[in-house]
């Protein structure tokens, strides 16, 4: 009996028009079911990595030019190898599922949020602080149950954007490689982009590079929490709001999550002891505990949104 290789069983058996969307579908499977991997999850030795550069490059001269070293060499290398190794059929099928998967982190940001709302459940506000303050770089020491969960949302709603639909656009266009340069990119982003002494030159380029690569997906994003919320309000929020955000990218997203919750998010919040002033986000009442499940809802509708256009859009090429 003749012998099929698993190759020429994939090409039987998948559509070419269809290997991207349904490895989109498996690897977004493989992060709801199985989160990020415990130990010895890639991430963890990249930023060692990453952490190693910064401390050999970042010099006191010449720190912008340094810095777009650092990335170049951290970043292009992994890139390149994973287009150069990917094999074709089953195999390649299962290591653009991988990728993405690892890539993904939208399982993480949930356990994060509910954390959070389960704390201000059960009226214990310090350890909502303390958990919080996980998920974002501002002080949460002097937080009421408002300011926790106004965070809360603000985090959740941006890293939608950076946990899960940005990979979901890379993918779409580069497949696990893509996948994988927008997690290595933005990983350095969240290292490096600070604007302060140490950071503010030699973490330039990875900050820009990063808002390169969110350009689109941020604004696919907000259009997505706007579809699959309260569309009017979302989309007016967007419009008024999104352009006085500090973040290109960042504004869109959690205005329009924001206005599609039907809540009041952004306002003055401490950094490093500091009260600095932001604009208002959203619109309506102070967020709630509640409104935690509601914007993880977003996310969920907003998944299944963007999964099902990827599998239309492979069905209308088959």
């Amino acid at each position: 009996m003749p012998t099929v290789s698993s190759s020429a069983f994939l090409a039987i058996q998948m559509p070419p028009a269809l290997f991207l969307p349904l490895a989109a579908l498996a690897g977004a499977g493989l992060d709801r079911l199985l989160g990020e991997p415990r130990r010895w999850h890639p991430l963890v030795g990249f930023g060692a990595l990453a952490t190693a550069a910064e401390s050999c490059l970042n010099r006191a001269r010449g720190r912008r030019l340094r810095g777009l070293l650092a990335w170049c060499l951290l970043v292009l290398p992994f890139f390149a190898l994973a287009l150069w190794l990917m094999p074709e059929g089953l195999p390649g099928w299962v290591l653009h599922v991988l990728l993405l998967y690892l890539a993904l982190g939208g399982c993480s940001l949930g356990e994060h949020a509910r954390r959070v709302a389960d704390d201000l459940a059960s009226g214990d506000l310090a350890l909502a602080r303390q958990h919080v303050g996980w998920m974002v770089s501002r002080q949460t020491d002097d937080l009421d149950p408002a300011g926790v969960a106004s965070a809360c949302l603000e985090s959740t709603l941006e890293n939608g954007n950076d946990a899960i639909f940005g990979a979901l656009f890379w993918f779409a266009l580069l497949g696990g490689p893509g996948a994988l340069l927008f997690r290595l990119a933005n990983t350095l982003d969240a290292m490096w982009g600070y604007r302060n002494p140490r950071f503010a030159d030699f973490g330039w380029a990875a900050a820009r590079v990063d808002d390169l690569l969110n350009f689109v997906p941020a604004r696919l994003t907000a259009l997505s929490y706007a579809l699959c919320g309260h569309t009017r309000g979302a989309l007016r929020c967007w419009r008024e709001q999104a352009a006085s955000w500090k973040s290109p990218n960042a504004g869109p997203v959690m205005a329009a999550g924001a206005g599609s919750l039907g809540v009041a998010l952004g306002g003055p919040a401490r950094y490093h002891g500091r009260l600095e002033p932001r604009p208002p986000l959203g619109e309506g009442r102070p967020a709630g505990a509640g409104d935690i499940a509601q914007a993880l809802a977003l996310l969920r509708r907003s998944v299944m949104l963007w999964l099902a256009l990827l599998v239309c859009w492979g069905l209308a090429r088959a």
